[in-house]
């Protein structure tokens, strides 16, 4: 037996200090701390988790920007700028249908290039490692705990634990 368990058992002021700073908790209050704890805990692993996907979004962002980009440029640049850049090499006096052809096949270029970018973004798109290997390890914990069994004393300990209660 310890001497806080002694001091509550007997009533003296170390015991009656011990059991206010929480050693001599009831039942309710492990309770209560415990889905205390474990809701800050499923907080914080929602936080963690927030944080990590708000990377992979801006990842997202640019290589959707980049797509858009690129449909942008084959859709409406290239009618305009293909008949001016077609009538400019055929003016260097090549033939109308091979000037058209090359311009066509450069702006396809630009536009493989532009989508090989975003490619290369959405590569880098992770799942959330850190979160995932985070709630695991918790899991892992939360399965291992077994309840505590606390020595059945007298009723008047009890009693004064209940009386000392800051709840």
């Amino acid at each position: 037996m310890s001497a806080a368990d002694d001091g509550a058992a007997t009533g003296t002021e170390a015991g009656a200090a011990a059991g206010a700073m929480g050693t001599d908790r009831s039942l309710g209050q492990l309770v209560a701390t415990a889905t205390t704890e474990l809701s800050a805990l499923v907080h914080d692993e929602i936080a963690l988790a927030k944080a990590e996907l708000r990377q992979d979004a801006k990842r997202v962002g640019i290589g959707g920007g980049a797509i858009a980009a690129a449909g942008t440029l084959a859709l409406f640049s290239l009618p305009v700028l293909s008949f001016a850049a077609a009538y400019g090499i055929h003016n260097l006096g090549l033939g109308l249908a091979w000037s058209f052809l090359i311009v066509g096949g450069a702006f396809l270029l630009i536009a493989a290039l532009l989508g090989l970018l975003a490619v290369g973004r959405f590569k880098k798109v992770s799942k959330p490692e850190k979160s995932i290997a985070s709630a695991k390890q918790t899991a892992a914990v939360l399965g291992t705990v077994k309840p505590h069994p606390r020595p059945l004393t007298g009723t008047g300990t009890t009693d004064a634990s209940v009386t000392r209660s800051t709840v």
